[in-house]
Order: structure tokens, then sequence, then C-alpha cells
């Protein structure tokens, strides 16, 4: 029997997965690690916590005593984007890694709006972000000079622990996209940018596919883990673009429905003209020559646990939601909007709070919870919406994470999307699609879509109910109005939040 690993740089954990040559797990570890917040908003972790949790998760593979540690044909990636690694002359890292939900940089996104223009959209295809690594970099050369002038290089999480395994410096395609300093439509680094900011071309490293072979173990790698010197390693890819290898979205039509505690819709591209003007992410997938769009909210299961913790803390959730599905669309004319910690998209506003609309005193908390589920799944509909605006055909969703382990919630996702949702039956996003472009690339199958007809199990499948789809076009767009009608309000009321 021969194997593969999927390893998973999250930004709380480590996880990895041993997958054998049918799809099925054959077993998995994880190791957490800390992240720093020394000031509100910075967010950092050590980048050796990353390398010494990945080591312990491997050597865990490697140790079950029903695997053969030689039959572990290959590795490959997926890791948390936009973090910066900045590295000396040695390879080492001059500071913490800042991570993507730093927000420190908003200075730094201004200053590249000012120097690009309308440059920034037609090279890198995203505006700037706090979250994006172009803005770290700046930060760092601007707060820490000394620091910065040590600094030769830079890596991505998931390339700096691959750098540590093999000896190799690469970044995959899919997780430069969100750098803002790759060409992303024509695959290479951009020199226009990298000459606007003075940052030398030798700066970001050599670019590969996310299936490319990187190289092999270190001799100190292998004897960390537990595994072979001669063990392939793959470069991998974004965890967004990894948890749509790993739904199977590998082609037009598909799209993907995340619900953690932010919330993604993920579009399936091959045209690399496509514009959205920056409304939503445009970047390349792990699948080779593809790309992706992908709109976020970023309070979307964060909505609903937020409501359970503060008016149902005692129960599950199971018990908070157990009245929802017998109520109608609308909540009896109650909508929510789930902007607790602002928006992304498609409104951009860190300011912005949420909203309860339309209450009134037959409203029970059944109607709350209803209104919560719905506002998470209009706020995903706005990148639905803006992707069927732009031409493209979202006809049948996959729904992974916390909005697909409730039947209720996934018909309210067909009813308001107005497409067939399907659920996993094996749900392990990021990690599996990791697992995938290893066994691709040690060639196991001939395509990813080969590997995903093995691996990716879909289970239920809901289509949109008519009555339900024409009552939710109409609360959709009352929805829509919702953010410009509180705008200015919030603005307003921001002086006042402890």
């Amino acid at each position: 029997m021969s194997y593969v690993i999927g390893i998973d740089l999250g930004t709380s954990a480590v996880k990895a997965l041993l997958v054998n040559k049918e799809g099925t797990i054959v077993a998995e570890a994880s190791r957490s690690y800390p992240l720093y917040h020394e000031r509100s908003g910075w967010s950092e972790q050590r980048p050796e916590d990353w390398v010494d949790a990945t080591h312990e998760a491997l050597r865990e593979l490697a140790a079950n005593e029903n695997i053969d540690a030689g039959a572990i044909e290959g590795i490959s990636f997926s890791g948390q984007m936009h973090g910066l690694v900045l590295l000396d002359g040695e390879g080492k890292p001059v500071r913490n890694a800042i991570l993507w939900n730093d927000t420190r940089t908003t200075e730094q996104c201004r200053e590249i709006e000012r120097v690009l223009g309308d440059k920034l959209l037609r090279l890198t295809r995203n505006p700037a972000l706090e979250g994006f690594t172009l803005p770290k970099i700046l930060w760092v050369r601007e707060n820490e000079p000394a620091l910065f002038q040590s600094a030769e290089s830079f890596l991505l999480p998931k390339d700096y622990v691959r750098y540590r395994l093999t000896g190799r410096r690469h970044m995959d395609y899919s997780d430069a996209a969100g750098t803002l300093l790759l060409e992303v439509a024509e695959k290479r680094w951009s020199d226009e940018v990298l000459e606007a900011f003075g940052l030398p071309a030798s700066f970001p490293p050599p670019l590969v596919e996310s299936h490319e072979l990187t190289g092999t173990l270190l001799p100190e790698a292998a004897e960390r883990s537990g595994l072979n010197v001669d063990t392939k390693v793959f470069a991998g890819g974004a965890d967004n673009a990894c948890g749509a290898i790993g739904s199977g979205i590998l082609s037009e039509g598909l799209t993907l429905c995340s619900i953690g505690t932010s919330g993604v819709i993920l579009s399936y591209e091959d045209d690399k003209s496509k514009d959205f003007g920056g409304k939503v992410h445009f970047f390349n997938h792990g699948k080779e020559d593809s790309f992706y769009a992908m709109g976020v909210t970023l309070a979307a299961g964060y909505s609903l646990s937020w409501f359970k913790k503060t008016f149902a803390p005692g129960e599950s959730y199971d018990e908070l939601l157990a009245e929802v599905g017998g109520l109608p669309p609308g909540a009896g004319g109650l909508l929510f909007t789930p902007y607790l910690v602002g928006e992304r998209t498609p409104h951009a506003d860190s300011s912005i709070r949420a909203s309860f609309v339309g209450i009134d005193g037959s409203h029970e908390r059944k109607h709350f919870a209803r209104a919560v589920m719905e506002g998470i799944t209009f706020s995903l509909n706005e990148s639905v919406d803006m992707f069927r605006g732009a031409g493209k055909k979202v006809e049948r969703i996959v729904s992974i994470g916390g909005g697909a382990q409730n039947p209720v919630w996934l018909q309210m996702q067909a009813d308001i999307f107005g497409a067939t949702v399907v659920s996993l039956e094996n749900e392990q996003g990021p990690g599996l699609g990791a697992a995938m472009l290893a066994a691709y690339g040690c060639g196991w199958f001939d395509s990813l879509e080969a590997c995903s007809a093995a691996f990716v199990k879909y289970a239920s499948e809901y289509v949109p109910n008519q009555e339900a789809s024409n009552a939710y076009v109409g609360l959709f767009r009352a929805y829509q109005q919702v953010y410009g009608a509180t705008r200015e309000l919030n603005e307003t009321l921001a002086a006042y939040r402890a």
C-alpha cells in the first residue's frame, strides 16, 4: 500500500492527513501553536513553531504501527495565505511572521494605491487590503528599518516550512497571487510593482506549479519526521485553492461555499481576462493555468456563534436551531446583516456593524436565529450575484464547514443561491486538497480531475424550492439596501464603541 500526506498549515494548528490510493484517510495528526498579539490589531507567529509542529505531526503518522513509513511516497501543503516571513542572507527569519489577519498596514495600503493607481488592479487583479503581503513588507521597511536591512528575501508560511524540509525555496502561483506582487493573469512576478517600491527582483522566490516537485527531505528533516530521505515534497497551494481542490472545484459551473468563522464563495474560472473590478478576489488556482474568483464574508459562522454565546450559552446548536426549519423564508419580516467585525465583499468596510431590521413584538428567539442564518447566506449571495452579473455560471455549489452540518441551512443555501447545493461525505477541505496535489505529483493519476473522481465523495444534494427561491429574491434585494441605509449611522456610532 502506498500513501501520501497532505499538510494543512493553519492559523491555530497544523493538521497532517495520511491518505492511500483510494482516497481513504488512514490516519491524521495535528499540533497547535500560539498566536502573539503584542498590540491591538497585530497578529504574529514564530516560524519555528510551524516547523516543530509539522515535524511532530509527521512523526506521529510515520510511527503508526499499521503504516510502513517507507510506503509514504510524497507530501504536499496547504497553507494560510499572505503571512510574511522575512529571511536574511542565511535563510533565517529576521522577525516573527506577520499573519493574514494582522491589520496594522492601513497606511501602507493607501501608499500602494497612490503609487500604483489603476496599475494595481490591472497587474495584480486585487485591491490593496491589510491582509496581503506587500503592505506588510512596506510596514517592516518603514517601522523596523534595521531588521528590514538584514532581509534579503521572503516566503509565505507553508513555503517556509517546505524550505526547512528540503533546503529549497519556492512559491506556488496560488499563494503568490495573494502577495500583490504577482501578475496573476501572466503568472510572473511583477517587475513594475517591485520597481515601484524599490524591491530587487531577487526578493521573491522562484515560482512553481502547485503539483510541482520541489525536492526531497533533507537528512535532518527525515530524521526528525521519521520519513525516508527520498520522500518527495511537492509545492502545494494556498488554503482556499486547496480547499477548492479537496471539494472537487475543478471545472466551470462549480462553486464552493465555505462557512467557517468567516465565509467564502469561491468559483472556478479558466478565463484569465475575466474582470471583476476588484470587487472580489481573483487568484491563481492550484490547478495549472486555472483561476478562481472569491468573495469573503468576515463574520459568517462567527455571527451564529456570537448569537448562541449571547442568547443561548447553555444550549447546543441543535437545540438553538431546532425550530428554525418550521419558519417560512424571511423569519417573519426580520433581517440580519452579519457585519459584526466589518465586511469584505462587496463592501470593504471596517466600520460597518451588524443590524437586526424589522423587529416587532411577535418575534421570538427562533425568528432571530433564522434571520442570522439567512443574513449570513444573503451576504455570501452578494458574491454569487456578482459572479452571475459578470457572466459566470453558478449552477452547482459544494457546501462545506459549519453551514454544511445543518440540513435546514443547506436547503436555505440552495433556495437563496438558486443553485443545486451538495455536501461532502467526508469533509477534509484543504488538507485533502494538499494530499491530492501530492498524489497527482507522484503520478498516481494523470490529472487532478481523475484524482478528484477517486478522492472526493459527495453526499446529500439539495435543489432549490421554487416558492422559497422566489420569496428570497425580494428579501435579498431588501437585504442589499441595509448597508447603504446604516453606513453613516455606524460611522457616527463608532466613536461610542468601547
